[in-house]
């Protein structure tokens, strides 16, 4: 185990301690392929968490799993005009399907006989081979709506990469629903945008701003794409969940109609919406110290740990006996406890350690306690610590665990809030991208020239238009041109 003293300061090393923290903490680590990630089992656990909770939320709003290829004919990309242009740089292409010894000896070739007819891609979304399943599923608007989710991997060739942030391979799940009525399949989209919203705030306790994104930002073969937004403490953005209203545009590219109840033909409308393991990277930035990992109980592999402090065999025993008693007693409440009772490490580098893995609550436990019917309880959050009687440890622990829940949420929020800064002037602009970052409020002219000349320029992209935005009339920071409402910009991972 590494000691998390090595860690990279925040304040000097954002990116290293972004990346140091990952692997310290147990959470991933790079693969020997080119790009991919391992996620270790400390790190997929959350994950699992996360998966299991949106699992649950989806289903709750009438969603059912399925499973679809994971390759898809190059043809059916073709179909949809934007949608191939916007993947096409990222496709990883399977050409043959059989390997051979080399005639001298040297390992194996690719053998060209075995050629495929049709080229494969490894999917990088699935919409095509879902949408041109829907077209066998869907005949009238009984059949309407279908509201599928997928959980699965996926392929976006990246070169260069950042652990959860950006890989080659991900995991994510991605919805997919099809329905009788643009209205119908609009509400889909604004709902889902809602789930993850709630998920971000309750769970994750990281603070979003719900919106829309611009033409030139918005999802391949979308007609809109909504999002929520987040900001990390080094001031950047990052976009942790989308959802796409896709009109009839793939109904319209496989031919998906449906008989309406007047007997009519028409194309279905549809949605797709998703969020990927980048929901890690979001965790550990929006909260996380220069001494580790400060997780939100909800989704802690473990809210609460128990250290036993003892000198003789006996005291152990003691204390073991006590602590492992206290251990049942909460996951009977339901809370996920781990008794660190190694007698190979001593009391000091385990605090050290479940600090750096971000665990929400150590209890420490030792002989005096044993006399005086007491604990010592410290919270990962803000490093304080607090005498508990041990009668009283079953009513505190569940009430603290949603304080700092709270806590941690009104922290990021408040840091979130003082980092939106509106501006009337691109020199102003470009004053407070450089110096402070964060959220930039500025009227657009609405064009995508405009746009893409301040990215170009500044490397600051529109994050999104809030769907909360008041009407307000003013003048494009950049053109002067008239504008009606301020958007959000940003420099985003």
């Amino acid at each position: 185990m590494s000691n998390n003293k090595a860690l990279p300061k925040r304040s000097e090393d954002y990116s290293g301690w972004y990346n140091e923290l990952v692997k310290k903490a147990d959470l991933a680590e790079h693969s020997s392929i080119k790009g991919c990630m391992v996620i270790k089992p400390y790190g997929f656990t959350i994950w699992e968490k996360m998966r299991d909770t949106l699992d649950k939320m989806f289903k709750d709003t009438g969603h059912v799993n399925a499973y679809f290829p994971l390759f898809i004919p190059k043809s059916y990309l073709s179909k949809e005009a934007s949608h191939v242009e916007g993947f096409a740089k990222e496709c990883a292409v399977v050409t043959h399907y059989r390997l051979k010894n080399a005639p001298d000896g040297s390992g194996v070739i690719v053998d060209p006989e075995a050629k495929l007819e049709e080229e494969l891609i490894v999917r990088p979304t699935s919409e095509t081979v879902i949408w041109n399943t829907y077209r066998n599923w869907i005949q009238s608007y009984r059949d309407l709506p279908l509201l599928i989710n997928q959980w699965a991997n996926v392929v976006r060739w990246e070169m260069r990469t950042r652990l959860f942030l950006r890989t080659a391979e991900f995991l994510w799940q991605e919805g997919h629903t099809a329905h009788a009525t643009a209205q119908e399949a609009v509400e889909e989209t604004v709902q889902m945008l809602n789930v993850y919203a709630e998920f971000a705030e309750k769970h994750m306790a990281m603070p979003v701003i719900k919106g829309v994104k611009t033409a030139n930002e918005r999802f391949a073969g979308a007609v809109d794409t909504y999002c929520i937004e987040a900001l990390m403490q080094d001031g950047k953005a990052l976009q942790a969940g989308t959802s796409h209203f896709l009109g009839q545009n793939f109904a319209k590219a496989f031919d998906v109609r449906f008989t309406t109840k007047e007997g009519k033909q028409d194309f279905v409308w549809g949605t797709s919406w998703g969020v990927s393991t980048r929901l890690m990277g979001a965790l550990i930035m929006a909260h996380s110290d220069d001494d580790g990992l400060v997780l939100p109980p909800n989704l802690a592999p473990i809210q609460v740990v128990i250290v036993p402090i003892y000198r003789s065999d006996e005291e152990m025993n003691a204390v073991n006996a006590k602590a492992a008693d206290i251990a049942q007693q909460l996951r009977k409440a339901g809370i996920s406890v781990k008794h660190d009772n190694r007698d190979t490490h001593k009391p000091g580098f385990k605090f050290a350690e479940w600090e750096l893995k971000g665990v929400p609550l150590r209890i420490a436990i030792g002989p005096k306690d044993l006399e005086n019917n007491t604990v010592e309880v410290a919270r990962r959050d803000t490093k304080t610590k607090e005498i508990i009687g041990m009668d009283s440890i079953y009513d505190y622990v569940p009430k603290m665990l949603d304080t700092i829940h709270d806590s941690i949420y009104q922290r990021a929020k408040n840091f979130r809030d003082s980092m939106i800064t509106r501006v009337d002037s691109y020199e102003e602009f470009k004053e407070v991208l450089e110096t402070k970052g964060g959220f930039i409020s500025a009227h657009w002219d609405g064009t995508g020239e405009t746009e893409e000349r301040i990215k170009a320029e500044t490397k600051a992209t529109i994050r999104c238009i809030p769907l909360d935005n008041p009407q307000e009339e003013g003048k494009c920071i950049l053109t002067g041109k008239p504008s009606k409402e301020r958007v959000l910009f940003a420099r985003a991972y």
